[in-house]
């Protein structure tokens, strides 16, 4: 893999797997976090070059391109991969939840798509990929409300991306990868807390994960699910008459 690759979010999960699979692969990579020493940890065993940065923060975003062009020239793919769940009905969401969710989730991939694409055009080329959640096509976990609103806004904005560079930039490729349930820390770090996800049945490795998003630098294509179940279950969500009644029956009230 002769590429270029900018990966947000790479401290660990599946940042971090993806940097250490498109090492391994042959890929230069520049990864991206807040957290200095798990970054520097990933970078050591992966051979990226490690930016310290906050995505939500556009001149952050920013300087990750930059910083990227003066060490290897040019960026081939960008990953925006950033991104923190929540743990809060919507009944007791604040706008500080709201603000967040959006922020970490919509606002560092909009910052990334915008920086990345500027780049892009001017080479004609380049590949965007957004990695998303099966909680933006199917809102079935109630306690992650406003990620599940983040995570839909987001496929909209990358759909809306690939349309508009379709006729013009064919050589710029749009891509929106939905894993399900990963086994990583992310429900721990989720705001307000929340269960471990390595604990959760069915969780998928970051490590399989990793290996799908690897497989759609070197293969582009829009619209990815990791699991071939995932798909089908939307497909059966969207077919519903009512999607009221597709979703889960509610959780009996707590005593």
């Amino acid at each position: 893999m002769d590429k270029v690759v900018v990966i947000t979010g790479a401290s660990s999960g599946i940042g971090a797997a993806l940097a250490d699979q498109s090492g391994r692969r042959g890929a230069r990579c520049v990864i991206a976090a807040r957290r200095a020493k798990e970054l520097e940890a990933v970078a050591a065993r992966s051979g990226a070059h490690a930016v310290v940065a906050d995505v939500t923060r556009r001149p952050d975003v920013q300087r990750i391109l930059d910083e990227a062009l003066a060490r290897f020239g040019r960026v081939d793919v960008w990953v925006n991969n950033a991104g923190r769940g929540i743990t809060r009905s919507v009944a007791d969401l604040t706008d500080d939840d709201l603000d967040e969710m959006f922020a970490v989730n919509v606002k560092s991939a909009l910052y990334g798509m915008q920086v990345a694409l500027g780049h892009f055009k001017t080479r004609g080329a380049g590949h965007i990929i957004n990695v998303s959640s099966l909680l933006g096509r199917i809102p079935f976990a109630p306690q992650r409300s406003a990620y599940n609103a983040a995570k839909h806004a987001l496929n909209a904005l990358t759909a809306s991306l690939r349309m508009d560079l379709r006729a013009d930039w064919p050589g710029i490729h749009v891509s929106l990868v939905s894993p399900g349930v990963v086994a990583t820390d992310f429900g721990l770090h989720a705001r307000g807390g929340g269960v471990d996800s390595r604990q959760l049945p069915m969780a998928q490795p970051p490590e399989e994960v990793a290996e799908v998003i690897a497989d759609v630098i070197e293969h582009p294509r829009g619209d990815v699910y990791t699991r071939p179940s995932y798909r089908d279950q939307v497909v059966a969500y969207y077919s519903a008459d009512d999607l009221a009644e597709a979703l889960p029956a509610p959780r009996p009230p707590r005593p």
